[in-house]
């Protein structure tokens, strides 16, 4: 058990994107940028069924479409058609999370794209799919959406600069893209501007959106390269992309597992974080014959028996990891689950052990 633990729980760490679901950090930035427009981000975000509040937390979730359809409105609204680019430049690579740092700790610029399209369906979002295409000198970075999401030009221009900025974070000075492909519909008079912030030539309505680089490039070291972070990132990663954990339950198990340590695990923050209602959690767990409380009793017993196997942590620290503001009260708790208190299940695994 000891040797496998760092892989040994059931499942990542947190809970993961659901189909058409993206992390809420691809709004970050946008309150402030709005509020320099002289408008309300609360009354656009909620005009369009996002909770203000949801958007604190850059690990929640929620609908592609609600995304796409704010900054199309935030175009027409503040009659900016660059609205997307705008957002961009607010925004920092480090929003795509956990991809970002496995990315910096590449020990190639190949290996980061690799993992950047790897894993950024796993954890930022799955409708995104993305592909590396080499020629002869260029490279290319394409992407596209397997969603009908209606009209996305902003949502095109935010991603197009983020990946850019994020490729220029990894490949430091050495990196220069040598053009920008997007299936938008630009005005003449806007491309100037969209060429002064990716930093090449820009080419609108076309048939695949793409960021093309050097070839040469690929095999390029990254300064930051980081192996032992890079294999331990890459392989926690590998688990959950292996594990497709898509289930309602299997997400809440998820989510309970990552909030426990806060004390702040609950079905409300629960279905805030996974980007739906209370009610329809509660239907949807109800339907697999679940309450929110089962999952929350099941993962505490399950994470308290794996600490205690592991027996590198006190009591009182196994009590906070669950969620516990009192030893006692884990104690007590345990006794209920297993019959016996956490110091005689402690001492039980060792006296086997010896045997």
């Amino acid at each position: 058990m000891s040797q496998s633990y760092f892989y040994a729980l059931e499942g990542p760490l947190d809970s993961m994107p659901a189909e058409r679901q993206m992390r809420t950090a691809n709004f970050s930035g946008f309150s402030d940028l709005v509020r320099s427009l002289g408008a309300d981000p609360r009354e656009i975000l909620e005009r369009h069924g996002v909770d203000p509040r949801v958007i604190r937390d850059p690990d929640s979730y929620i609908n592609c479409k609600s995304l796409v359809d704010v900054l199309e409105y935030c175009s027409t609204r503040f009659n900016d058609p660059l609205f997307g680019l705008r957002l961009a430049q607010h925004q920092d690579v480090d929003l795509f999370g956990s991809v970002t740092a496995l990315c910096r700790a590449a020990p190639t610029f190949r290996d980061a794209i690799t993992s950047f399209i790897d894993y950024i369906p796993v954890v930022h979002s799955p409708v995104t799919l993305m592909e590396l295409v080499e020629g002869r000198d260029t490279a290319e970075l394409r992407w596209c959406v397997r969603s009908d999401l209606g009209s996305n030009n902003q949502a095109n221009y935010q991603a197009a600069l983020l990946d850019v900025n994020f490729m220029r974070a990894i490949g430091g000075r050495a990196f220069r893209a040598s053009y920008v492909n997007l299936a938008v519909d630009t005005r003449q008079k806007d491309i100037a501007e969209i060429e002064s912030r990716l930093g090449c030539r820009f080419n609108a309505k076309a048939s695949t959106s793409a960021i093309a680089f050097p070839i040469e490039m690929l095999n390029q070291s990254v300064a930051t390269s980081n192996r032992m972070l890079y294999r331990l990132l890459g392989g926690y990663l590998g688990q959950v992309k292996a594990a497709s954990r898509k289930t309602v339950v299997e997400r809440v198990e998820d989510y309970v597992r990552g909030s426990l340590p806060s004390g702040n695990c609950s079905i409300e923050h629960g279905a805030k974080k996974l980007g739906t209602s209370v009610r329809t959690l509660q239907a949807n767990l109800s339907d697999c014959g679940l309450k929110f409380s089962d999952i929350l009793e099941r993962q505490r017993v399950d994470l308290a028996k794996a600490y205690l196997e592991r027996g590198q942590l006190s009591l009182d620290d196994v009590a906070a990891s669950l969620g516990y503001s009192e030893q006692s009260s884990f104690g007590r708790a345990f006794k209920r689950w297993t019959g016996v208190t956490p110091q005689q299940f402690r001492r039980d695994l060792g006296t086997a052990r010896r045997h």
